[in-house]
This record gives structure tokens, C-alpha cells and sequence, in this order.
């Protein structure tokens, strides 16, 4: 599948790059033949910008390795993309009682939770979706299939709202001169289809503000460069890419206003994990006076976690930071490390927009206040 359709997929308010298809046959009949099962379609992110290709998830496996390989990624996006992986554990389980179904269910939360264990948002998706089957299992399997399907539905559709209401509380943030400074890919691409630390700036542009972006390439994967300035520019926003080591630089010629990123995970102190190399620009935001923003939705907030350090920090291949693109960068058999994700202290942060609204320091007291959470929660 071809990039023509996925420009059909993109509208002024919608970057649908995951999508549900419906098995070719009841789902009394339980069917395993080539092109006819259930399936999560994606947009393949490790091809783009050079190409626009779908891919068909039609396993818990797959959709697992599709999320560990980041295929999809973004917190809120792989969210989604495990809560139909859990639709599809359904229909792909032989199970003849509802504990048994219930099980299986547990087994493919289990799985699709290790793919990324830093976004908090894949655990919150999958509990979500368990609780509902424990709720809504029936002895009727297409009654069964259709509530977890809707739950899965309901999942992209509240996201998508959120991802909104970000945008609408966070454009007030924005200076006038409108120059951000963004790192990683926190866009369309990395939730139902908007954006968490885009979805200010795309809605600055769509009311005519004066709007610049400065992109981070977000190495070794390349986020930023791949993705952010794919979809900015397609929703023809200006932009500027640059590499990692340059926002100093920009920052002390006070072209950057404020910085705005996402996140994988909030903790109940306001620390946030997000993509490696966050931290370093929330330091040098802090020595040049810069706002600097974290957006997330309430689903990434963490408040089982006191702090930052509580945080599981994936480790992915070394391979990513010795090539790029499969091009080798460094001498065959260099030691490399890849923390996928670093913390940035609260005491970094000017404010946290979410869903509900802006919340401010003090975070652990504000955060709990805004998103109405009880200290036992």
C-alpha cells in the first residue's frame, strides 16, 4: 500500500495511521485463511520518510513485534495499536470457558506489555482492555468481540480527543514570535493521530498564528528527522531541522521561545521519561531562561511511582547507534550502549499540559488536583 493513500489519510485534524479491519467471516466461525483474519493496520514509521507502506498485524505476536521493533511508536500509539492486539488475542484464542479466555487474554497482555516497558500507556491500554473482557465476556463470541472491538475503538477516540483538548490548552503557551523547539516525534504519528507536544503547534497554525518549528533530529533513531518533519511538513507548518548538539546553539541566539516535548511516562513528582536526549535540552532550556513543556495525556501520568528513578528505562540494540538506516557508523565490534529513554526532573519542567488543563509546579499536589486522583489511586 502505496503513499497515495496515506495523503487520503491525512486531513486537516487527522493523521490515521492506525486502523482496525474486521475479520472476512463471523467470528463464530473462527477462520485462519491468508487475508481474511482480523488484522491492525499501521503505517510502517522505520520506512518513512523514503517510503509510505501499510503493514498487516494479524497475531498478538505480530502486533508485539511491530511495537518492539517500532514499526509503531509514541506512547499513546503503541496504546493503541496493543488494545486491538488484545481484540485479536480473542479472536485467535481456542478457549472453551470465559477463565480460560480470560487467561489467554492475561498471557497477550503479558507479551505486548514487554514489547516497550518504559510507556506507561501500553500497560494502561492492555489493563483497560482485560477489564473490560472481565466485565463484558459473554457466551455469545461476536457479542464478546464486538465489546472488546468498541473498547479498542473507544481507546483511539478518547485519545484523539485528548490529543485536542492538548491543543487547545496549550496554544495560550506559545509566545507571539511562535519559534518552538521540539525533540523527538510527538505528532500524529506517535498517537491516534493529532499530537501530544504538536498538538499545540498545529493548532497555533490552524488559527493563523505565527508558528516556527525547530526540529531536533532525535538520534540514534531519528525521529525527528524522519517523522516530525514528515508531518510538519505535509501540514505545512515551517520548520527548521537540526541536528541534536545545535539546540544550545539556537537557544543562545534566542531563537528558540519555548521548547515543547511529549512523554512515555509522568510519575506522581512531575519527573517524566521521554525520548533519550530530553534531559540535555531541559537543562539548556533552564541556563537560557526558556519555558519548557512536557505534554501528556492522562493516560501516560504514572502515579504509582514516587519519582523519576522508579522508571524501567528500555535498553535497545547498540546496533541503532553503530548505523543508521543499516549504514554502519563506527568501527565493526565497538562497544555501544542505547537507553532508549532518559529523565528529566521536575524541578526542569515549567508546566505539564494535559487533557484537563496546564497543571503547574508543585506537580505531585497539582497533577492529583487536575486529574482528579486520590493519594491512595
Amino acid at each position: 500500500m502505496r503513499a497515495a493513500f496515506f495523503m487520503n489519510m491525512i486531513t486537516v485534524n487527522t493523521l490515521q495511521h492506525i486502523w482496525w479491519q474486521e475479520p472476512g467471516l463471523s467470528v463464530h466461525e473462527r477462520t485462519e485463511s491468508p487475508g481474511r483474519e482480523a488484522a491492525v493496520g499501521l503505517l510502517d514509521q522505520r520506512l518513512l520518510p523514503a517510503q509510505e507502506v501499510a503493514v498487516r498485524c494479524t497475531s498478538v505476536e505480530e502486533v508485539a513485534r511491530a511495537i518492539g521493533s517500532m514499526q509503531v511508536r509514541g506512547a499513546p500509539a503503541i496504546g493503541c495499536t496493543a488494545a486491538y492486539g488484545m481484540v485479536i488475542a480473542f479472536l485467535s484464542s481456542s478457549a472453551a470457558t470465559r477463565s480460560h479466555m480470560l487467561a489467554d487474554l492475561a498471557a497477550a497482555k503479558a507479551r505486548l506489555d514487554a514489547a516497550r516497558p518504559t510507556a506507561v500507556n501500553l500497560a494502561w491500554a492492555t489493563s483497560r482492555m482485560l477489564r473490560a473482557a472481565e466485565q463484558k465476556l459473554t457466551a455469545d463470541a461476536g457479542e464478546s468481540y464486538a465489546a472488546l472491538r468498541d473498547e479498542a475503538h473507544a481507546i483511539m477516540a478518547e485519545d484523539l480527543a485528548m490529543c485536542h483538548a492538548m491543543g487547545r490548552h496549550g496554544v495560550a503557551l506559545i509566545p507571539p514570535r511562535g519559534h518552538v523547539l521540539t525533540h523527538c516525534n510527538a505528532g500524529g504519528l506517535a498517537t491516534a493521530g493529532y499530537g501530544t507536544a504538536l498538538a499545540p503547534i498545529r493548532t497555533a497554525h490552524e488559527q493563523g498564528r505565527p508558528i516556527h518549528v525547530f526540529v531536533d533530529e532525535t538520534r540514534p533513531f531519528m525521529q525527528g528527522a524522519r517523522l516530525t518533519a514528515w508531518e510538519l511538513q505535509r501540514a505545512g507548518v515551517p520548520l527548521t531541522l537540526i541536528t541534536d548538539s545545535m539546540a544550545g546553539y539556537f537557544m543562545r541566539r534566542r531563537e528558540i521561545d519555548c521548547v515543547i516535548v511529549g512523554a512515555d511516562r509522568v510519575v506522581a513528582n512531575g519527573d517524566i521519561a521521554n525520548k533519550i536526549g530530553t534531559y540535555s535540552v531541559a537543562v539548556l532550556a533552564q541556563a537560557h531562561g526558556i519555558p519548557f513543556y512536557v505534554a501528556a495525556p492522562s493516560s501516560t501520568v504514572d502515579f504509582r511511582l514516587p519519582d523519576g528513578d522508579a522508571i524501567p528505562i528500555e535498553q535497545r540494540d547498540p546496533a541503532e547507534v553503530t548505523s543508521i538506516g543499516g549504514q554502519p557508523i563506527a568501527p565493526a565490534g565497538i562497544h555501544a550502549a542505547h537507553p532508549a529513554f532518559d529523565v528529566t526532573p521536575h524541578a526542569l519542567i515549567t508546566a505539564i499540559i494535559t487533557e484537563r488543563g496546564v497543571v503547574y509546579p508543585p506537580f505531585e499536589e497539582n497533577l492529583r488536583s487536575m486529574l482528579q486522583v486520590t493519594s491512595d489511586e
